[in-house]
This record gives C-alpha cells, structure tokens and sequence, in this order.
C-alpha cells in the first residue's frame, strides 16, 4: 500500500497547531485545576512541550484511572494536561488524512456522522431492501468483545506504519501506543481522543473486508457495533463465520458471543440506541427506563432530542407531565 500521509510531524509540532490544540482542548474546561495551572505558563509550557518533541526527548507520563457510569460502568484512564493537548494536536492535523479514507457507512468519532445518521441510514437500508415493507429484510448484528481493551498494539503500529511514510511521526505515535496496555501488547485507553483515530483506523480493515471481500453491500459501524442487512437469514450467517474468522485471525479480536443477533426488521432491529421497524422507529427499552429515572429539568432539553428522532409522542408527553408534577 503507498503512502498516503507524509511530511506531518512538523505540521503537528509547530507552535500555531499546538496553540490551537490548547485552545479546542481547554474549552469548558478552564475551572478544571490540573487545567488552570497549566494555563498560569502556557506559553513556556508549550514552547517547552514543543522543543522535547523537536529533540525527541518527549516521554507520555503516566495516566489517572476512574470509573464511570455512561450509561453502562466504564473505566477511563485520563492523560495530564500536557499529554492531552499533544493528542489533540495530533488528531487535528491526522484526522482529515485518515477520514477521507474511511468507508462511508463507518459512524463513530467522525465530522457529519454519528447515532441518528447511523440509525437514520439504517432505516433508508431497511425500506430499500424490504421494498418499501413488503418485502422480508433481515439484520445481522455483531458486537467485539472488550474491543479497547482487546486491540493489539504491533497490529496497531502495523496498519499506521503501511499509512504514513514520516518516520518521525511514527516514532511518536508508537510512543503514544505503547503509553497504556490493559494486559500485555494489548490496550487503548477510552480517554484518549488519539484513541478514537487509533479506533477507527483499526477496525477500517474489518469494514475493508466486508465491503471489499465479503461484498456486503448494506453494512454499517458504528465504534465496536455493526451490523449488516439482507433478504436472506443464510446470507447473513455466511458473513458471520467469515467475519469471525477474519477478526480472530488478521485483528485477534472476538466477537461477544451474547451480542451475536439476527433479526428481522418485523421484530425490530436495534442500533446505536434506536429500534427500527416498519414504518416507525421506537426508542430502546432500556433508554427508556433510564430517561424515567435520571430526567429532570437540568437534563430534559437532552433527552427530548433524542428522542425526536423516533417515534415517541406519548413518551415525551407523560415525561413533560412528570416535570411539570416534580415543580
């Protein structure tokens, strides 16, 4: 594969790009303490941060681990200020190379993309291969077990290396793979924004494959979840044992086996937080009990919106009249 990223590092090194890093990473951010400190110096701090990157004695210190709750229990591991805005200043000038290269149906972390063009891309697959709802149309959805913690860091380095030809840029962006592993060679950490690039770059060679080998044409991603549509169940479970296959093989990733389900579009087909069915869509069950206990007035003008996107009258009315009850 030629080279299609070249000549980067400077670009990403440069006092203007890391400025500008500064600027888009501490937005909403200035009350944060480890924030202001680094704010009290900023200028010495980045010329510093920029002259141990130029000598190549730049060294990603450790990172902070805490749990949260989103809405399922996560564990974010935090970089320092510093490491941070080195990430964003990687990722702005990095994103738009890799971007450009990516599948169009591939949906996480990317400009113009996201949940309700996922599932809204899903619904145009579903009418098209129904035939308008008159015709059978099946989903096969998949899920990668523990996909961060699961990625292979020499895979990794492999498919960046067969991208990009400055070898200065690779020395620090190995260096940036190897500053975190969940068990050995292996780990991303969530709170990294390089790990969303790092993310979609690995598993591009899985939609590759799909679109390019498998020629699924209705496929779609979104992070570690896809699924792919089609008239015909056996087709789907074809797919499956391939894709299987494939991960375990050339990614050594696993599919969750609990997270493996074929639905037809009658039953509804559940993505990225939605359940498509023929003509309406329908929040997921579980979001909706959890709308039912965290809404209040501070959180509702969110929910609301997302709930705009499907079918949901009566759910938003008894949800206003809870509001209106609670004062």
């Amino acid at each position: 594969m030629s080279f299609v990223i070249s000549h980067k590092f400077e670009e990403i090194v440069s006092v203007s790009n890391l400025l500008v890093a500064w600027e888009e990473f501490s937005q909403e951010k200035e009350k944060r303490a480890d924030v202001r400190i680094f704010a009290l110096t900023l200028l010495h701090n980045v010329r510093t941060l920029r002259f141990d990157l130029i000598n190549f004695n730049y060294r990603h210190a450790n990172y902070e681990a805490f749990k949260i709750n989103d809405p399922k229990p996560r564990n974010i591991h935090k970089a320092t200020v510093r490491d941070r805005v080195l990430h964003r200043a990687i990722y702005r000038v990095l994103y738009p190379d890799f971007d450009r290269t990516f599948i169009f149906d591939s949906y996480s972390c990317r400009n113009e993309k996201g949940t309700h063009r996922a599932f809204l891309r899903l619904v145009h697959f579903a009418r098209k291969i129904s035939r308008n709802y008159t015709s059978p149309c099946w989903a096969l959805k998949m899920d990668i077990k523990k996909f961060f913690d699961s990625v292979d860091h020499e895979i990794l380095i492999r498919l960046l290396t067969e991208r990009i030809g400055d070898p200065k840029l690779l020395c620090l962006l190995k260096q940036i793979v190897h500053s975190f592993e969940f068990s050995p060679g292996k780990g991303m950490p969530l709170g990294n924004l390089t790990s969303q690039l790092f993310a979609n770059i690995y598993l591009d060679s899985l939609d590759k494959f799909v679109k390019q080998h498998l020629k699924a044409k209705y496929y779609l991603r979104y992070a570690d979840d896809f699924l792919i549509l089609a008239d015909n169940p056996d087709e789907l479970m074809g797919f499956f044992v391939e894709i299987n296959q494939f991960l375990k093989t050339v990614l050594k990733l696993q599919i969750h086996p609990n997270k493996v389900h074929l639905r037809r579009l009658s039953w509804g087909i559940d993505f990225v937080g939605y359940v498509a069915l023929p003509h309406y869509f329908l929040p997921r069950n579980k979001t909706v009990r959890r709308i039912w206990r965290q809404i209040d007035k501070t959180n509702a003008s969110s929910y609301f919106g997302h709930l705009s996107h499907v079918n949901s009258y009566e759910l938003v009315r008894n949800l206003r009249n809870k509001l209106d009850r609670s004062g």
